[in-house]
């Protein structure tokens, strides 16, 4: 055997070992210390920096990603390139059928027309109103075209829901509304389509009732922009007409939703403003009572073109035919207008753009005001597909243009161009009928590239709409509503008390129990499908804090009970939930 290999190096005396285990032992030592001097702080520092996230960044950020805010940034990129290339393509399929009958897809329709015999001007509008009223009458519940009105309901009442083959339909019926010669907008149905396409896209997704409404006017100020060409406007419009409030969280979207759609509109459009506007300039300080006195003109205005379509609506219903019938009569009525004054056709872009280059006598411009206005009264009422916005441009524009032919002639020292009078003439009256004044102070900014004049038109358009709520109380849009029973203006508690039901707080009953019946015929009873204002209404009118809930089929089946706590309840938590809503 051999012998186990022995180590060579001599082994250190016991003494020399110790001391050499203590110096080490000391100089690990030395360095832990040495590093948790410096590490200390440095973990202090990173504990006191985790402790405050948590407390202040941390709780917002968790709410910013609670409410799946970056989901409805990404997807307001997603329905702004969608709403921009729908806007397009209705401009394009209304070109589409002018050029059937016009030879024309621009906006020159009354060049056009001119060039025509008095019987095609007749024939074509009414073959279009023909067409419409067959379709409203067998395809679309309630036999009407949707638009900004119903974009406000959904907004309010319906969790910003929208039956996207209504929207279709809509938008189709408006292109051949439009295409066809009725005097009526595009904007309003480009809005509704666009909200539309926002409506449906967010039902893939469970999002919050604030993301929802968020997300819906993100299709509208996307609308705008593309439609006008006027990203600015486009975020006003959704916050002032259709959130009916400014929050930082649904500012962010409506921007990026809106920028994108100005994008896409510049590069298939061109940058370039819808209306050619003449150069101006304010000739004196003096006058600006005269843009007062405008203001108060373009009031009267909106007033009687308000007032005429709701009595035009109203008298065009009274008379039985079938749907079909009423439309190609109006069709008719338009038509025969036209063959005298072909500028109320369509959209009426290119006689806006002639008041405001100056090429219109005042004769002419006051009989257009009038002919404009029976026209679109007439299509509205016997329901043609369209909007408001653009014959309220275009009769503020004759409104203004024939006020500043006559400040010139009365002051022709003082007064500025009449091309100035006519761009404040647009916001005033427009502002008027909309009910929207900041946003279309902006619009008109951004459609004429005018941007000098921005106190006149600040003072004209306030004057306008000030007079004109003191004697209507609402814009257009909310006529329409009122029509319907919905009177929204009256703040979110009426909206609330609208969309809520009695579902939502009623208590039901065992179903594995016997039956209950009302025994008292004269007993108080709500359905589970009543508003909770009815219920409310019923609480107070009979003094009870419990109301049987009854069967739609049996009316003395009792399915549950309504507690008059439940439902105050209920009315305060949504109540607090837009007021958070409205504020962050």
């Amino acid at each position: 055997m051999s012998k186990p290999r022995q180590n060579s190096k001599p082994a250190a005396p016991a003494g020399e070992a110790g001391d050499v285990e203590d110096s080490a032992t000391s100089w690990s030592a030395g360095a832990r210390n040495a590093i948790n001097r410096w590490v200390h702080p440095i973990r202090s520092a990173a504990a006191a920096t985790h402790a405050l996230a948590d407390s202040r960044f941390g709780v917002n950020i968790r709410d910013f990603l609670s409410d799946r805010q970056p989901l409805v940034w990404g997807l307001a990129v997603v329905i702004s390139l969608l709403v921009a290339y729908a806007a397009l393509g209705f401009r394009w399929a209304i070109g589409a059928i002018q050029l059937l009958w016009l030879g024309t897809t621009s906006e020159r329709v009354a060049t056009a027309a001119a060039n025509l015999d008095s019987w095609v001007i007749v024939l074509v509008p009414t073959i279009g109103g023909v067409i419409v009223g067959f379709l409203l009458q067998h395809f679309i519940p309630g036999q009407r075209a949707h638009s900004v009105a119903d974009v406000i309901e959904a907004r309010a009442l319906h969790n910003s829901y929208i039956d996207p083959k209504i929207g279709l339909y809509s938008a189709f019926l408006s292109v051949i509304s439009i295409g066809t010669g009725a005097s009526v907008g595009r904007e309003g149905p480009i809005v509704h389509l666009g909200s539309t396409i926002a409506a449906t896209l967010e039902n893939l997704f469970k999002l919050s009732p604030g993301a929802r409404r968020t997300l819906l006017a993100c299709g509208v100020s996307a609308a705008i922009s593309a439609s006008f060409n006027a990203p600015l406007a486009g975020v006003l419009f959704a916050h002032e007409v259709i959130l009916t409030h400014y929050a930082f969280r649904a500012l962010v979207p409506t921007v990026i939703a809106s920028v994108t759609a100005a994008v896409v509109a510049h590069i298939h459009l061109g940058d370039f403003p819808a209306f050619t506007v003449p150069e101006y300039s304010i000739t004196s300080y003096w006058e600006f009572p005269a843009f007062a006195l405008l203001g108060v003109t373009c009031a009267l205005v909106a007033i009687i073109f308000e007032v005429l379509l709701m009595a035009t609506d109203r008298i065009s219903w009274r008379f039985e035919m079938p749907l079909w019938v009423r439309t190609g009569l109006g069709g008719f009525l338009v038509g025969s207008i036209a063959v005298f004054f072909p500028q109320v056709l369509g959209v009426g872009y290119d006689a806006t753009n002639d008041a405001l280059q100056r090429e219109l006598p005042l004769i002419l411009l006051l009989s257009l005001i009038v002919a404009k206005t029976a026209a679109t009264a007439i299509s509205l009422a016997c329901r043609f597909a369209g909007g408001i916005f653009s014959p309220a441009l275009y009769l503020g524009a004759m409104t203004g243009s024939a006020f500043g032919l006559i400040a010139s002639s009365v002051f022709p020292e003082i007064s500025s161009s009449q091309g100035l009078y006519a761009i404040l003439g647009m916001g005033a009256v427009a502002a008027s009928v909309l009910g929207a004044p900041l946003s279309t102070t902006l619009i008109v900014f951004e459609l004429t590239g005018g941007y000098a004049m921005t106190i006149a038109l600040l003072l004209t358009v306030s004057i306008a709409v000030g007079i004109s709520q003191a004697v209507l109380g609402h814009s257009l849009f909310y006529w329409q509503l009122g029509r319907r029973g919905l009177f929204l203006k009256e703040g979110p508690h009426k909206s609330i008390q609208h969309r809520q039901r009695v579902s939502d707080f009623m208590t039901p009953v065992d179903p594995t129990a016997d039956p209950v019946h009302l025994e008292d015929s004269d007993a108080p009873w709500l359905m589970a499908t009543d508003t909770l204002e009815r219920a409310l209404r019923e609480f107070d009118h009979t003094g009870a804090s419990r109301i049987a809930v009854v069967s739609p089929q049996d009316q003395t089946l009792v399915i549950g009970y309504a507690e008059r706590i439940n439902a105050l309840n209920t009315f305060n938590k949504a109540l607090i939930a837009a007021a958070v809503e409205e504020h962050r």
